[in-house]
């Protein structure tokens, strides 16, 4: 079954890209099931905005005595005005992924698959979290593969992972596609550290490409977007 465009009409008034994103790697997971060796587990993570997790038992137990211990320590030390103090925003960050570990490695992480979201394309600021994300964990041996849908910015973000590198894809060249595929892992051959990548342009009307998901170094499973792509819709009713 073909791509279809989430962002634009008639297929943005009937669902939301921030549903189709949010179920689609569950379902994802649900293909790797039957894919994974027995000592890999995949789960899905789903991170919308600038919100932080807090420890809430943490929290309580910091909070008991409250009154008391900041008028206490509020006499030990004055601080002078701010050298900033200036109205601001937290970053807004749309996460939508599946990680794979090793449960043979105490749940080591092996893989991530990272699904781009329009807020990870929106500004300088939020590409620049996204790639140094899938370059810290290239850096820890994770494999990753990036998946962009996103038709409506065309900033391509594993062109922009290339370039700090001082690297550029061959088959992205001159101008990088809108909408890709690519699986990267960074690994070493020999005294040397390499990187290897298989990417893949995506158009409107093509099935989606199945792309090689490394678990170590020399065992990868195909990772077959088509297939959970086709649940996700039919999940949505999108013919």
């Amino acid at each position: 079954m073909p791509l279809r465009d989430h962002f634009h009409p008639p297929l943005d008034r009937r669902a939301s890209w921030e549903g189709f994103h949010g179920q689609w790697p569950a379902m994802i997971v649900l293909d790797l099931v039957t894919r994974l060796p027995s000592r890999f587990s995949a789960e899905p993570r789903v991170h919308v905005g600038s919100e932080i997790e807090i420890d809430v038992a943490g929290f309580e137990d910091d909070s008991q005595d409250s009154t008391e211990s900041d008028s206490s320590e509020s006499l030990a030390f004055a601080p002078s005005e701010p050298s900033v103090a200036v109205e601001t925003e937290l970053l807004a960050y749309g996460e939508y992924e599946v990680r794979i570990f090793d449960t043979r490695r105490d749940r080591r992480l092996v893989a991530a698959i990272e699904l781009v979201s329009p807020a990870n394309k929106d500004r300088p600021e939020s590409r620049r979290v996204f790639v140094d994300k899938c370059e810290a964990l290239l850096r820890q041996g994770v494999s990753v593969v990036i998946v962009d849908l996103v038709t409506s910015k065309r900033y391509n973000l594993y062109a922009e992972l290339l370039k700090l590198i001082d690297q550029t894809d061959p088959a992205f060249t001159p101008v990088p596609p809108a909408i890709y595929a690519a699986a990267c892992r960074w690994i070493l051959r020999g005294r040397r550290h390499v990187l290897e990548a298989w990417s893949y342009q995506l158009d409107i009307g093509l099935p989606l490409p199945t792309l090689p998901l490394w678990l170590t170094e020399n065992l990868a499973i195909p990772l077959d977007l088509e297939t959970s792509y086709e649940a996700t819709c039919q999940a949505f009713r999108i013919t």
